[in-house]
């Protein structure tokens, strides 16, 4: 049987919410990796990435303030090979948006795990899905780790077209195999889905989505004010 490779994606709200809670949800996952939206920025953002990552059984890979609060953290099966953080085009006005990744082996193969967080403004978010793309394709080639995994809080809908142009390229993982529920969006009165996990069509994914049969939907709604996307993919 093949092995599986465990990838959640979870926006944190700069862990504003019940720690405990979240903690008992992302350890309810078994991930092998987390990408984190919105991780601790400011004074001690470091420590406090430390400290999430080690509440969660886990270790910071890279990222935090330096990508605008994307981070990456990693388990014991994962060995990192290479690792890069990066700002996004930016706007005036706008907030800077930014990408953590990482070239990782697990179980003998090689893949790229990006996370990102995409803006609230609607033009500048249809640039950045196309950059968003550049810069992972640009990186899993560099890294020689083409089979890719992109995580994030797209800040918008399966019908956008930002979404459109992010599935040109990339399967999203909820269509390819939904388990669980789709809507990651609020936690506490989920109705729209802005979470996601995309992964190249080399991936095949075994399920994806809020994995409500895993984890209390009373630790989700006070973890954060998203709901996490499992993702468990075929090795």
């Amino acid at each position: 049987m093949a092995e599986s490779f465990r990838v959640l994606s979870y926006n944190v709200r700069s862990l504003r919410d019940d720690r405990a809670a979240l903690a008992r949800v992302v350890r309810g996952c078994r991930p092998d990796m987390v990408c984190v939206q919105e991780s601790p920025r400011f004074f001690g953002w470091r420590r406090a990435a430390r400290a999430m990552a080690a509440g969660f059984g886990l270790d910071v890979v890279i990222g935090g303030a330096d990508a605008s609060g994307n981070l990456l953290l990693a388990g014991e099966r994962v060995r990192v090979q290479a690792k890069e953080t990066l700002y996004l085009r930016h706007r005036a006005g706008l907030h800077l948006r930014g990408m953590a990744l990482a070239a990782i082996t697990i179980a003998g193969r090689r893949f790229t795990v990006a996370s990102t967080h995409l803006s609230l403004d609607g033009g500048q978010r249809a640039d950045q899905a196309g950059e968003v793309l550049e810069r992972l394709a640009d990186f899993a080639e560099r890294e020689q780790a083409p089979s890719r995994v992109l995580c994030g809080d797209f800040n918008s809908h399966p019908d956008s077209a930002e979404w459109g142009t992010l599935t040109a390229q990339l399967t999203d993982a909820w269509q390819a195999a939904p388990e669980g529920e789709e809507f990651t969006s609020t936690a506490q009165d989920p109705y729209q889905r802005l979470d996601a996990v995309f992964v190249s069509r080399d991936v095949d994914v075994v399920r994806a989505g809020v994995p409500t049969d895993l984890v209390a939907q009373a630790d989700m709604a006070v973890a954060s004010d998203h709901r996490p996307v499992l993702a468990v993919l075929t090795v």
